[in-house]
């Protein structure tokens, strides 16, 4: 690798394009003072990225771009462009030839360019560091270099020995781990700040959601139960409804073909001319004992109705006493709470204050909606006095009805004995009329059987739209239940239904208690905060693991550090020595390693630990400083530092022709022994205009020529 040319366009004194090409192993830049020679030093600097302004005898960006003078107009930026060779991939890129150009806007806006590429400021630090090279360093020796070595400090001098050997590219990478260390630590600290925030508001959904889930299991079972209960009452509905209707179909028959027969006996009698009082009597008593019984029947109804009114009041008061039992959703009147008011207000003593609360929340825990059950138990008793009442007029409609058929069979024992074989119509009319009654008699027991089935069939249509708006539409597909024996369910005992039904009522009263609204949003809710946490947690762990990986990179990086430094110090002392004894004939240099203890802040502590200790001051630790000092030995003189040096023997132009056979180097000088040794000659002048202009001459052109 080596410099193949600088580009100056607008950069201070040069106003124009001027192009310094490096082709020899020595090139010397002279000139007058005031010329602009320095600027092409401070060229080279600025193109390597150096920051401050200051150091480029400037206050502001502004100040480095050429400004006009004479007839030259000012310019609106400053470019530096250099080219290295790069045949041999020093810089760590594909390329044969490396190009880096900074540019300077006059609003102070830095451009950096890297083979025509816009790039940062940083990929360009990183990559010179790659060819250990960089705006400040042992590559640019200004006025004065030698002198700053000498009066810098260890620390100082051991930061210039590592910059010479490339030590800059781990150095760069260190401090880059430490400061994503750094970061990594903070956003643990963050990601730690956002799981504490949530916690809280993750601890109550998680509490809300296995509330949930409980209701979710009493659900599912009343499901489970419903579908079980409503399918075996549908089975048992279907039954009894299809039996009873196969009992009336033959005996409905029979009635029809009966008045048939009664309407035929009846035109016979008629014809004959034959009836008599007693037959009269007859027909007056069996109709009224056929009003007794239609009376009868209507009475058994209306018991069979009041039985089943008798029976939803005495649920709705079950009902309510068993939520009672239930603590949750508790509902106190106002007015009530108005008057413990009123009570506690006019007390003095706080024990008897707490004994009336203590006695009116043991009142209200098992007390049930007293409105409700007293308008059912209300119900209840009027509906049991109508029961007896209607029982006892059943049990007078009996008594009636026993002696009209007594006087019925009487009259007919009567009739019986005055009858003769001519009497055939008579004896087939009271056949008729007598198994008339006794199917019209069964009719009506039907008719008492059909009205219960159709009052048990309306109670479980109510149950199954109760249980529907509970639980959703799921418990309304009970017919897809499957039972394992449909007919043993049709004609079961009806107390294990009823069982199964009191079990219901429990389960739903404890989902009614149990239920938390919303309940779908809220788990949705719980899903997305479980998730975020997790998230966190992950990332927390992701971070702890880059944190590791980053303190094992910079010990790795520190080993690193120590090792080439230890290799590189060994041959710069070795080299060292040979070309201190070559210059002075003689006499010994060397460079040692010092160390020195002192106080620091641990930077590490700070980034990981922010908070103050009690006392409010951050720990201390002592830390040891490493630097390079300089001895020498000179033959025949008793100087052990470089610093009791004269400045004649400082001089090293008579060294540059040797280097030159290693290093490639640029020259700014007005030595002419040095200018005689350069391959190339740039000269630097200034017109009147103050514009700075170059003029070349190649004495190895000139050599090759002369041949």
């Amino acid at each position: 690798m080596y410099l193949k040319s600088i580009e100056l366009a607008g950069f201070k004194s040069f106003a124009k394009a001027s192009t310094l090409e490096f082709n020899s192993p020595i090139s010397a830049i002279v000139g007058p003072n005031g010329s602009g020679k320095s600027n092409v030093a401070e060229a080279f600097r600025f193109v390597l990225g150096e920051q401050s302004i200051k150091s480029l005898r400037g206050k502001k960006g502004e100040d480095l771009i050429f400004n006009g003078a004479g007839g030259e107009a000012r310019s609106n930026r400053a470019l530096v462009k250099v080219t290295f060779d790069n045949s041999d991939k020093t810089f760590g890129i594909d390329f044969p030839e490396v190009t880096i150009e900074r540019v300077v806007h006059r609003d102070g806006v830095n451009e950096y360019l890297i083979n025509g590429s816009q790039v940062r400021l940083k990929d360009v630090l990183e990559l010179l560091a790659h060819a250990h090279i960089g705006a400040s360093g042992h590559h640019i020796i200004s006025q004065g270099e030698a002198d700053k070595i000498l009066n810098a400090s260890t620390k100082e001098r051991k930061a210039m020995i590592e910059d010479a050997l490339g030590l800059k590219i781990y150095q760069y990478k260190r401090l880059e781990s430490e400061r994503k260390l750094k970061k990594t630590f903070e956003n643990i600290a963050q990601v730690e700040g956002l799981r504490k925030e949530i916690a809280p508001h993750l601890r109550f959904l998680r509490k809300q959601a296995e509330k949930i889930e409980k209701a979710e299991g009493l659900r599912e079972e009343l499901v489970s139960r419903a579908k079980e209960y409503f399918k075996r009452e549908e089975v048992y509905l279907d039954f009894n409804k299809a039996a009873l209707k196969d009992e009336r179909t033959p005996i409905e028959g029979k009635l029809g073909e009966l008045n048939k027969e009664l309407a035929s006996a009846k035109k016979v009698l008629e014809e004959s001319g034959k009836e008599k009082d007693k037959n009269f009597q007859v027909l007056d008593l069996e109709s009224e004992i056929a009003g007794a019984r239609a009376h009868k029947d209507g009475l058994v109804r209306e018991l069979g109705k009041i039985e089943g009114s008798l029976g939803a009041e005495e649920r709705i008061v079950r009902k309510q006493e068993e939520l009672a039992q239930s603590e949750e959703h508790k509902m106190i009147r106002l007015r009530e709470v108005e008057d413990l008011y009123e009570e506690l207000s006019i007390l003095e003593s706080i024990e008897n204050i707490l004994g009336r609360l203590r006695d009116f929340i043991k009142g209200q825990k098992h007390a049930a909606d007293s409105s409700i059950i007293l308008e059912a138990k209300k119900a209840i008793e009027e509906l049991r006095k109508d029961k007896e009442r209607v029982e006892h007029e059943v049990s007078k409609a009996e008594t009636k009805e026993k002696e009209l058929h007594s006087k019925y069979e009487a009259l007919k024992q009567e009739i019986e004995k005055d009858k003769d074989s001519s009497r055939d119509a008579e004896k087939a009319l009271f056949r008729i009329m007598s198994e008339e009654n006794e199917l019209i008699a069964k009719l009506n027991l039907l008719k008492v059987r059909e009205d219960k089935l159709k009052l048990e069939d309306e109670e479980w249509k109510r149950e199954l739209a109760e249980v529907g708006h509970l639980i959703g539409a799921e418990a309304l597909q009970y017919r897809n239940f499957n039972l394992e024996n449909e007919s043993a369910a049709a004609v079961e005992e009806r107390k294990l239904q009823e069982e199964r039904k009191r079990e219901l009522e429990r389960l739903k009263i404890r989902l009614e208690d149990s239920g938390i609204s919303g309940a779908g949003e809220m788990l949705k809710e719980f899903k997305d905060v479980s998730e975020r946490d997790e998230f966190l947690s992950r990332e927390l762990l992701d971070l702890e693991r880059s944190a590791e990986s980053l303190r094992e990179l910079i010990k790795e990086l520190e080993t690193r550090l120590a090792a080439e430094f230890s290799t590189g110090i060994t041959k710069i002392n070795k080299e060292f020595g040979e070309l201190f004894t070559l210059m002075f004939g003689g006499g010994e240099a060397h460079l040692t390693l010092t160390r020195e203890r002192k106080k620091k802040r641990d930077a590490m502590l700070e980034s990981e630990e922010a908070d103050l200790d009690s006392e409010g001051e951050p720990d201390e630790e002592e830390i040891t400083e490493e630097g390079l000092d300089i001895s020498v030995s000179l033959p025949r003189k008793k100087i052990k530092g470089l610093m009791m040096l004269s400045g004649g023997e400082r001089a090293l132009s008579d060294m540059a022709e040797k280097l030159s056979k290693n290093s490639q180097l640029i020259l700014i000088t007005h030595n002419r022994e040095t200018m005689s040794r350069a391959g190339v000659i740039y000269g630097v002048t200034m017109s009147s205009t103050g514009v700075s202009k170059l003029l070349s001459i190649s004495f190895d052109d000139a050599v090759v020529v002369a041949k």
